[in-house]
């Protein structure tokens, strides 16, 4: 069993290694939980560098960032934010979902994706250039962003853009046989399962389920859950409270688990 399985399906893996040689900050595109975490962490591995995630959110600060002022044994001293220290050790720097992150966060970034990859410490008076094996990636699922939220069009052309969506099924089948020993067919009903509910995300307006959850929901199995049982406590659960719904999504579950015999395992 494996927890670091990663399928290419579009020539994402070519597009990244080119862009690295050329010193260009990427940007991934694609719903939640299709693997754009999974593939930083891939090409991480890939290129022999580390890899340094900053998960974006509303509060982010620039100098959560880059670093900040702080007292030590009596001294006021600079320490280094996640974005610097990826800077100085040549790192890929991942920012997750970071359309989730002000505005005024992200300015930081702009001279690092230009033609000066350099890293401006105006409180420390430190101009850090970026080494040659250093690379900025972010990510953000475009299609389920808030409305009030938005990446200024200058922001993402600074960036190469590389779309990603969830696997073919036979092959999200076997990641989740890789992952969690389920055997084929369970794998296999569970992705048909993710896969009729994605087909109807649009009308019943939640953001799909992703191979993470049915990753999860293949390990309860491995565990001793029936797959009903699962698929409701990692797949359906999540998506929405409405009863309603909820209920709708059971039956579209019940359907999709039934076992050529007509009945669930």
């Amino acid at each position: 069993m494996t927890t670091d399985l990663y399928i290419a399906t579009a020539g994402e893996v070519r597009l990244f290694e080119w862009a690295y040689q050329q010193r260009m900050p990427v940007m991934l595109t694609g719903p939640t939980g299709c693997g754009k975490t999974r593939f930083v962490e891939h090409m991480g591995r890939l290129l022999d560098r580390p890899v340094v995630t900053i998960s974006c959110h509303d509060d982010l600060t620039s100098a959560d960032l880059v670093g900040r002022f702080l007292v030590s044994g009596g001294d006021v001293v600079w320490t280094d934010g996640p974005l610097t220290r990826a800077v100085k050790s040549g790192a890929i720097c991942y920012l997750d979902e970071v359309v989730e992150a002000r505005h005024d966060s992200l300015a930081i970034l702009h001279s690092l994706t230009d033609h000066r990859r350099t890293l401006f410490l105006d409180r420390a008076g430190e101009v850090v250039p970026a080494p040659g094996p250093f690379m900025l990636v972010c990510s953000y699922n475009p299609a389920y962003r808030s409305s009030l939220k938005e990446l200024k069009p200058s922001f993402r052309q600074r960036f190469v853009t590389l779309s990603m969506d969830y696997l073919p099924p036979d092959r999200e089948a076997e990641v989740i046989v890789a992952e969690t020993a389920v055997n084929a067919a369970v794998a296999t009903r569970l992705v048909h399962c993710a896969g009729t509910i994605r087909t109807a995300d649009e009308v019943f307006g939640f953001e799909p389920p992703s191979t993470r959850v049915l990753v999860a929901a293949a390990r309860l199995i491995a565990a001793g859950a029936g797959e009903l049982e699962a698929a409701q406590a990692c797949i359906l659960a999540p998506l929405s409270s409405d009863g309603a719904i909820v209920q709708g999504l059971r039956e579209i579950a019940v359907a999709s688990l039934l076992t050529p015999g007509g009945t669930l395992e």
